[in-house]
């Protein structure tokens, strides 16, 4: 028998580990033969802590499991039972690309990842030309996950036309934005996938080296890549890669907890051990970045779908989704909902049907207000764009964008003047001071939003002007896309502000 109990940081959090000793100590008492396994988390976290068994006719889930639960479950008459969790509405209704395996295996066990098709990707990339491979990614449409959008293969085509004694792919791992947990959510519960993605990138760009770079604020995901990297290592997946003569190894590398090091040319400088501030673009990293040489920097999720575009096929990953937003997405689901977690479907969902039909709407259960889409730095999106298709055009013609794909929800007793002051706040902190707008804007920012909440009328259109600035002078996306909450809140909650000036008069 097997009994599946998630590592994942957020099911720690909620006591998976007491219930993992608990189980471990009833079936001790029990005298049975089981093994646990400690697996990644379904995404459904509300159910956390999630408790599968492997029985004959399938597994079976229980949850939210406590400690007083677990012997009922033993007995086969637990209340917390859900059948497979598979069939249950929020998962039944994904598309689980990227995230196919995570909470189904072992995270650590790579005969568990290649019976679930890991390594398929891989070893067909092995069979092609270092500009097949880029031209599949590119049939496939994938875009950078981490927020820009870029085109991936693009990207990787830079590199592998570039001159350079050396390459690198580095992942970036540093996930900071508010909202957003599915980088770890992936380290934590199907690290192989993000190694296969990084080694198909190594060879289709004439890499030889990766490094991912992974934020301090998670242990968990840096235990478990570092343990995946040596078991690649010791299985020959990593070095000299399945025995074909290509050369690839990872190095995991922890960065401080600066949200300004996920701009990738900061997260570069931290790399190379120097202080995370934002380089001038010209050169691209694509051209001269870790150490001046040609580098690929993408984000874990965008990594980690590869393996599954070489597996299946670029065509079958691209048939999925909206317009130029191809393939799956997955999204973040958290603030005041109902049922929050991570939910993988392809671009296109209507937002009103993600908050309401998936999330449920609000945990409070009073009206939704708005939900910030894309981080601390995203727009907030008020009801009334509830109609706008998942997808990044879409988004930004709506004055939004998904950047990582978090969907943070208010309800209407949230303050949108005092959301506009924390964008605001959280720029002026986070600044690493390269540049004039950000560094003096932020703080600027701060004043004028409490000038306005002070009643002074004409601090709105200096709000505006700033903004103004601030969006089309920073050097990087910190300073660049803090006017979208500022100027979403301004423009789609104007009463707010008003009514802030007419208390204050």
């Amino acid at each position: 028998m097997k009994i599946y109990i998630p590592r994942d940081a957020a099911a720690k959090a909620l006591g998976a580990d007491r219930i993992a000793k608990a189980i471990e100590a009833e079936i001790k008492d029990r005298g049975l033969t089981a093994q646990i396994i400690r697996n990644g988390s379904r995404g459904m976290v509300w159910l956390e802590p999630l408790v599968e068994v492997e029985t004959a006719e399938g597994r079976v889930g229980y949850g939210p499991v406590t400690v007083a639960d677990v012997k009922a479950i033993f007995e086969g008459d637990s209340d917390k039972a859900l059948g497979d969790v598979e069939v249950l509405p929020f998962f039944a209704a994904q598309t689980r690309l990227t995230f196919a395996r995570v909470g189904k295996i072992d995270p650590l066990s790579l005969a568990d990842y290649e019976a679930h098709g890991g390594l398929s990707g891989l070893r067909r990339a092995l069979t092609m030309t270092g500009e097949a491979i880029v031209d599949e990614v590119k049939l496939s449409g994938l875009r950078g996950r981490g927020g820009a959008g870029f085109p991936t293969g693009i990207k990787w085509d830079t590199v592998r036309l570039a001159h350079g004694d050396k390459k690198y792919i580095v992942c970036n791992a540093d996930e900071g934005d508010s909202g957003t947990f599915a980088d770890r959510m992936l380290m934590e519960g199907d690290p192989f996938t993000l190694i296969e993605g990084m080694t198909i990138a190594g060879i289709g760009c004439g890499a030889t080296k990766g490094f991912v770079y992974i934020r301090s604020e998670y242990p968990d995901a840096i235990e478990q890549m570092q343990a995946a990297c040596d078991i690649a290592r010791e299985a020959g997946v990593l070095g000299n890669v399945l025995n074909s003569g290509h050369k690839f190894d990872i190095e995991i590398r922890v960065g401080a907890g600066a949200y300004v090091c996920g701009e990738e040319t900061s997260l570069l400088n931290s790399l190379e051990g120097k202080r995370g501030t934002v380089r001038a673009k010209p050169p691209l990293p694509a051209l001269q970045g870790f150490m001046g040489r040609p580098t690929v920097v993408n984000n874990v999720i965008s990594l980690a779908t590869v393996p599954v575009i070489f597996e299946k096929g670029a065509q079958h990953y691209a048939d999925f989704g909206l317009g130029r937003s191809k393939g799956t997405m997955p999204i973040q689901i958290a603030g005041n909902v109902k049922f929050g977690g991570l939910f993988e479907t392809a671009f296109g969902m209507p937002l009103g049907d993600l908050v309401n039909k998936v999330g449920g709407g609000t945990a409070s259960g009073r009206p939704v207000k708005a939900v910030q889409v894309g981080g601390p730095l995203g727009a907030y999106m008020p009801v009334s764009k509830f109609d706008t298709p998942f997808g990044y055009e879409d988004f930004d013609q709506k004055g939004g964008l998904i950047g990582h794909a978090g969907v943070v929800v208010f309800d209407d007793t949230a303050d949108m003047l005092g959301m506009a002051r924390f964008a605001m706040e959280f720029c002026a902190v986070e600044s690493c001071g390269k540049c004039t707008p950000c560094r003096i804007g932020a703080v600027r920012g701060v004043e004028t939003i409490d000038r306005i909440a002070a009643g002074d009328a004409g601090a709105v259109e200096i709000l505006t002007d700033l903004c103004e600035t601030m969006k089309d002078g920073s050097l990087c996306a910190l300073g660049g896309f803090t006017p979208f909450p500022v100027m979403s809140a301004l423009q789609n909650f104007p009463q707010e502000f008003q009514t802030a000036k007419e208390a204050a008069e």
